[in-house]
């Protein structure tokens, strides 16, 4: 198959080589790209929470890394915690899973209450996870550290899905599958774009795609890489 892949640049990359090893063909086409955003990070915490290695990244160049650094982490899953690890964290909790499996871990964990937790966050996202938190007893407050900026419709993608060379697009965030519907359009493409099968990480990025008409959606099974490459196959 010819897959093209939508993330930023950084993870299409590493997506692509997966893809490549199972013997497909990729076309990289971001239609995001992730900025840092200096939030102010000068107050005590129990600890940090991150639901994408976005946060771990994008507090790489923070002036606040080395105090946070030295506090323990709660990290969505495997690949949060380990871009957390690799900026310095050495207290590293990963939930294994989404956003409800953090939510479990936290209380699981009876995270300090005393001074809250700092959630290093993006500026979209799907969940209230500091409600959540806040409905169990723990305390918990947000400092957004990174965003998602819109890229142009990539000229290769219009191409391919107007020639028909593109099999299957992966979408990983809701975003990113408004992004593209809104960029074929502009580009002249939308029928195309529709028509090819779409494998989507949730239920809630494939919303925007069925909305538009997309036929073709499959969801994977869990909300993780590995379980959307499986759906590749299937």
């Amino acid at each position: 198959m010819r897959i093209a892949v939508t993330r930023p640049q950084h993870d299409a990359e590493r997506t692509a080589a997966a893809l490549r090893a199972r013997g497909h063909e990729v076309l990289i086409a971001p239609l995001l790209k992730i900025e840092s955003v200096d939030a102010a990070l000068r107050s005590s915490w129990g600890g940090v929470i991150i639901t994408s290695a976005n946060a771990a990244h994008a507090l790489a160049a923070h002036t606040a890394r080395s105090a946070l650094t030295k506090l323990k982490l709660f990290a969505v899953g495997e690949r949060s915690a380990e871009a957390a690890r690799q900026v310095g964290f050495k207290d590293v909790t990963s939930a294994g899973g989404d956003v409800r499996d953090l939510v479990r871990v936290l209380t699981e964990c009876k995270a300090d209450t005393t001074a809250p937790l700092l959630y290093l966050a993006g500026e979209d996202r799907a969940r209230d996870l500091i409600g959540e938190l806040a409905a169990r007893g723990i305390a918990a407050e947000i400092a957004v550290i990174y965003r998602a900026a819109t890229l142009p419709f990539p000229p290769e993608l219009a191409t391919a899905l107007k020639d028909g060379t593109v099999d299957a697009v992966l979408h990983y965030s809701r975003r990113s599958a408004e992004s593209y519907i809104a960029g074929a359009k502009q580009a002249g493409v939308i029928k195309p774009a529709l028509a090819v099968r779409h494998i989507c990480l949730s239920v809630q990025v494939a919303e925007p795609l069925k909305g538009a008409g997309a036929v073709d959606v499959m969801i994977a099974a869990r909300p993780d890489e590995a379980a959307l490459l499986q759906r590749v196959g299937a």
